[in-house]
């Protein structure tokens, strides 16, 4: 898709405002990148390689090819880098095996009324065929997967910390979200996955050449850590209804367009919550809350 052209280092009117947004956006990220070793040398590499994809797939000029020389000169990245970038290989982004498998194992465990209870809650299921049929824990593996044992699968599972075995035998799902306690793996894909869509809308509706995204929050300061604990119980309540209604219609939705051959779009529906104290570098939004403080 072609976009407006900018030029290099040319001072666009509101080059400050988005200069000082980016500046907020990069705090939790550089202290991802300071938390694995990651310097600023490796970083701008990374960065590079954003800039020319960027400008080579989302600023070309319709009806001619992008040359390296108008990357190089839209980016300020040197054009010899803008050659090596471009003809690097990209990267894969596919998700680990536990995720792709652990996610459509919970999508249907929270999606389908099999597996649900009179509330809607995720059923306990019985680990074994023999023991619920197909309500079991053994049976919902298979129907996701043939290739990997639901031993194994349920072994992963285990180990990441969304389910737990109880005395009964059954497997009972910890969250009715794939959000894994432990596997740095699975937490790193889900946090570029989410983090990304979550940018991008808030960037498109900043940008103002697409119909608005959904993208909305309510934010306070000066409230007792007391007040913090209540409020973050509620988000989790109030969002995960909602993330539990939007993956039973999704899941509805995919199947017919399955069936009718028509899916070519994706989609990513969130609910978030933060808070921070004073310790924290990004605690001061620089706002006044509704009460009048700083």
């Amino acid at each position: 898709m072609a976009r407006k052209d900018t030029i290099g280092d040319d001072v666009q009117p509101n080059s400050g405002m988005a200069l000082g947004a980016a500046e907020r956006v990069l705090l939790p990220l550089v202290r991802l990148l300071l938390d694995n070793g990651i310097g600023l040398p490796t970083a701008i590499e990374q960065l590079k390689a954003a800039y020319v994809k960027v400008a080579d797939q989302e600023f070309r000029i319709s009806g001619r090819p992008q040359s390296d020389s108008r990357v190089s000169i839209l980016t300020g990245v040197h054009r010899k880098d803008v050659r090596r970038l471009r003809r690097e290989p990209v990267a894969g982004s596919a998700p680990p095996r536990s995720v792709s498998l652990g996610g459509q194992i919970i999508v249907r465990w929270t999606g389908r009324q099999e597996y649900l209870d009179a509330r809607g809650r995720p059923r306990a299921l019985p680990r074994l065929r023999r023991d619920g049929g197909a309500r079991s824990f053994e049976a919902l593996a298979e129907s996701v997967s043939k290739d990997v044992g639901p031993r194994a699968v349920l072994d992963e599972l285990l180990r990441l910390g969304i389910v737990e075995i109880n005395r009964r035998d059954c497997v009972r799902l910890n969250k009715a979200a794939f959000v894994p306690r432990e596997g740095y793996e699975e937490k790193a894909f889900y946090l570029a996955k989410n983090v990304h869509d979550h940018l991008a809308a808030a960037v498109d509706n900043l940008r103002g050449d697409t119909p608005p995204h959904l993208e909305r929050s309510v934010h306070y300061a000066a409230l007792s850590r007391e007040s913090v604990v209540q409020l973050h119980r509620l988000a989790e309540r109030v969002g995960m209804h909602g993330l539990n209604r939007i993956n039973r219609v999704a899941q509805a939705l995919k199947q017919a367009d399955t069936k009718h051959k028509r899916g070519s779009h994706r989609m990513t529906f969130g609910t978030y919550f933060f808070s921070a104290g004073e310790d924290r570098p990004d605690h001061d939004t620089g706002e006044k809350d509704p009460t009048g403080n700083k």
